[in-house]
């Protein structure tokens, strides 16, 4: 996968997402194994306690499971670009094709709202386009709708802009993008208009704060422009 992209020497980050995984289904199983354990002897009795804490262990076993599931590593910094590598697929793009970086902030009422998201603003949309697999546009879509319920409720977008748009996405080239990636530039465009953002990282994928992570990235785009100088 992303790991075959790379081919320079980079920082590789690894998501948060993954932490814990083969405990949460050690735990599980255990959990499991102990209710079905005291089950054979008490059921009538607690039979009610014993489906809750069945259920319980289920649940617990397949965060893990889902944890295990997450990619090794989320994210590539390389001197020439950066990569978003997600069980899903992956996107890259060069720094040059970058126009700001920045934690997701919104004012509501008096207070300023730090949402956990990295929003990467583009210098054209169309640098995405070709950039990022099918299966990973089309989970994207679902995937910030987090994002747009966010900004229906504190009126950034209109219930019309929250609509997913499966319309061909015409290309300042005039090239016609469709399917699941045009619908995911069309998000990309709505969510630019209401957040100033194209893209955006997740917190769960960093092994670092936000803010600390945040940073980096900054100035791995800084040093990307001088670095083949040297």
């Amino acid at each position: 996968m992303a790991e075959k992209l790379v081919q320079q020497p980079s920082i590789t980050i690894k998501p948060i997402a993954k932490h814990n995984g083969i405990f949460l289904v050690i735990l599980g199983a255990l959990v499991l194994f102990t209710t079905l354990l005291f089950a054979q002897h008490y059921w009538q009795t607690y039979r009610f306690a014993y489906m809750f804490m069945t259920l319980l262990s289920l649940v617990i076993i397949l965060m893990g499971v889902v944890k295990l599931f997450e990619p090794a590593i989320s994210l590539f910094l390389t001197p020439d670009k950066i990569i978003f590598n997600h069980r899903y697929g992956h996107w890259q793009l060069a720094w040059q094709d970058i126009k700001s970086i920045n934690i997701i902030t919104e004012v509501v009422g008096l207070d300023r709202e730090t949402l956990p998201y990295i929003g990467i603003r583009l210098v054209a949309i169309e640098n995405i386009a070709n950039n990022i697999s099918v299966r990973l546009a089309n989970r994207l879509i679902h995937q910030q709708q987090g994002l747009i319920i966010y900004g229906v409720l504190h009126q950034l977008m209109t219930m019309e802009q929250a609509q997913m748009n499966f319309n061909p996405f015409i290309l300042s080239n005039g090239e016609r993008v469709k399917g699941p990636v045009a619908a995911f530039l069309h998000q990309s465009e709505r969510l630019s208009s209401a957040f100033g953002y194209h893209l955006f990282l997740p917190a769960d994928s960093f092994d670092r704060g936000i803010n600390e992570f945040c940073q980096l990235i900054k100035q791995c785009q800084r040093a990307s422009s001088t670095y083949h100088q040297s």
